[in-house]
């Protein structure tokens, strides 16, 4: 009998172990300045934590990067920008090169990414303030880029208006820290830590306003804008700023398994209180928000979690 109990037991923790896949993944991030990173980081312990898939958090260049990545088989899970993500599903914008790529689903939206303007000149109060001014709207073809095209065409600016650099997070905040720009384009969750810093060590250092008539236009236009306001105790600046956002969300590689997706999702949404308490943006984290506006199907151990919750969303 003690013989026979020994060899249940022995199966037993045998089958626990099998319910973890020992998968390793992949995630592109961002860049070592920006949300992504540190997130993606708390997330690939959850994961690792909770559903016994290694997560090898790597920096990059953030949402195209992280979509070719995923589609040329560098990387299995990736944190990108919603708007990027329409571009890469649909093929068009900063994709119409590549054309449309199926390689990606989504597992879920994370939190707000606020287009942050960024700058320490105080002649610059509004977007129509940039004109003829050196401004930084990341690199060429990015999220950022268009984000900042579209906001600068709702102001009724062009590329052509302004001094274009083009920047990383970082880069952006030693350039102004320098005097080399007069203003930045950062989309990221805020408190950004490239913006935090700038803020620490800079007093003139300020956020400028995308609202009114030029948010009313970009939201009129493209439905994955939403307007959002950064709290004044993001940067301990005097007031808060109402600007426009975006969504950052989880995505990955097609070919991942039913199985580890599903896991993975459930480690994540399972577990915000433990993702709060290590990082601040898990406080937007909710099944209503990982669900709401994606604009690309959800894999299928996504859309199994979520039936679970009640909740159904379209899988692919």
């Amino acid at each position: 009998m003690k013989r026979m109990i020994a060899v249940l037991l022995v199966l037993v923790m045998a089958i626990s172990l099998c319910a973890c896949s020992g998968a390793t993944m992949t995630m592109g991030t961002g860049g070592t300045a920006g949300t992504y990173y540190g997130y993606g980081g708390v997330l690939g312990n959850q994961i690792k934590t909770s559903a016994g898939i290694t997560v090898n958090v790597v920096s990059t260049d953030g949402s195209k990067a992280n979509i070719l990545g995923i589609d040329a088989g560098n990387y299995q899970l990736a944190t990108v920008q919603s708007d990027v993500m329409a571009y890469a599903w649909a093929g068009t914008r900063s994709f119409a090169t590549e054309g449309k790529l199926d390689s990606f689903r989504v597992v879920g939206g994370l939190y707000a990414e606020a287009v942050q303007l960024v700058t320490m000149d105080e002649n610059i109060k509004s977007v129509a303030d940039l004109k003829g001014k050196k401004v930084s709207i990341g690199a060429a073809g990015s999220g950022v880029y268009f984000n900042a095209i579209d906001v600068l065409g709702a102001a009724g600016l062009s590329e052509n208006d302004i001094v274009p650099q083009y920047q990383s997070f970082a880069d952006s905040a030693d350039a102004l820290k320098d005097g080399k720009i007069d203003a930045a384009f950062i989309v990221a969750g805020a408190p950004t830590p490239a913006i935090q810093e700038l803020f620490t060590t800079n007093p003139n250092a300020r956020l400028v306003p995308i609202d009114g008539d030029i948010a009313k236009k970009l939201m009129d236009a493209s439905p994955y804008y939403t307007s959002y306001k950064i709290e004044d105790d993001a940067y301990g600046a005097d007031k808060a700023v109402t600007t426009v956002t975006v969504k950052a969300t989880l995505i990955v590689a097609t070919s991942a398994s039913e199985e580890d997706v599903y896991e993975l999702t459930k480690a994540i949404f399972d577990n915000i209180p433990a993702i709060t308490e290590a990082h601040k943006k898990g406080l937007e984290l909710s099944l209503e928000n990982a669900t709401s506006g994606m604009t690309a199907p959800f894999h299928k151990g996504a859309a199994k979690y979520f039936a679970e919750k009640n909740i159904t969303v379209e899988s692919k």
